[in-house]
């Protein structure tokens, strides 16, 4: 039973993306456990910035667990960065609506998160090999994730934004790591 567990996580983390997205759009007076709330953008931002961050805490828990009780899985290396993606690809979405982060940056993740997953995609067809995330994959992961975060909840001290362009930096150093470890992949090509 605990072998199905990790996978569970990754697509509690898949479901809870319509709820960060419902929750962030509720209109203003909308009322939780008696609680009406009349800031939207303060009170919604945070329950919304919680849901990310319970959401982004299950990656973790996920792969942790994975790994302690060994039960790594294809499904697990492919949906894992899956749901990461989708997570995080939605909240920058929702923070280029609202003019809080640069849709030219915004663009450079999205296209580097569709190059690699192309990527992964031509691996598996080549070799039946599902490619895992490398540590600088997971520090992108990770540091999006955070920006989110501290984006949602105000931004306090600019970590949000630095954490960011950070995110931008390792998005752009990654997608280069990924492809130039997997060159292989285009001289197999028909």
């Amino acid at each position: 039973m605990k072998e199905k567990i990790p996978n569970q996580l990754t697509m509690a983390r898949i479901f809870m993306i319509p709820i960060f997205v419902i929750l962030f759009y509720l209109p203003e007076g909308a009322h939780f456990n008696g609680f009406v709330s009349q800031d939207h953008s303060s009170v919604m931002w945070v329950i919304a910035a919680i849901v990310f961050a319970v959401a982004s805490f299950t990656d973790w828990l996920d792969g942790y667990l994975a790994r302690k009780w060994h039960v790594v899985s294809n499904f697990g290396k492919f949906a894992d960065p899956l749901a990461d993606k989708m997570l995080n690809m939605v909240a920058f979405v929702v923070l280029v609506g609202l003019h809080v982060v640069p849709m030219w940056a915004v663009a450079i993740i999205i296209c580097r998160e569709l190059a690699v997953t192309g990527l992964r995609l031509l691996l598996v067809e080549q070799g039946g090999v599902v490619m895992a995330a490398a540590m600088p994959g997971k520090i992108k992961t990770a540091t999006q994730m955070l920006s989110v975060i501290f984006l949602f909840i105000g931004n306090p001290l600019y970590i949000g934004t630095i954490l960011f362009y950070v995110c931008v930096l390792f998005t752009i150093y990654s997608g280069y790591d990924y492809f130039a470890k997997n060159m292989q992949v285009f001289r197999n090509a028909d």
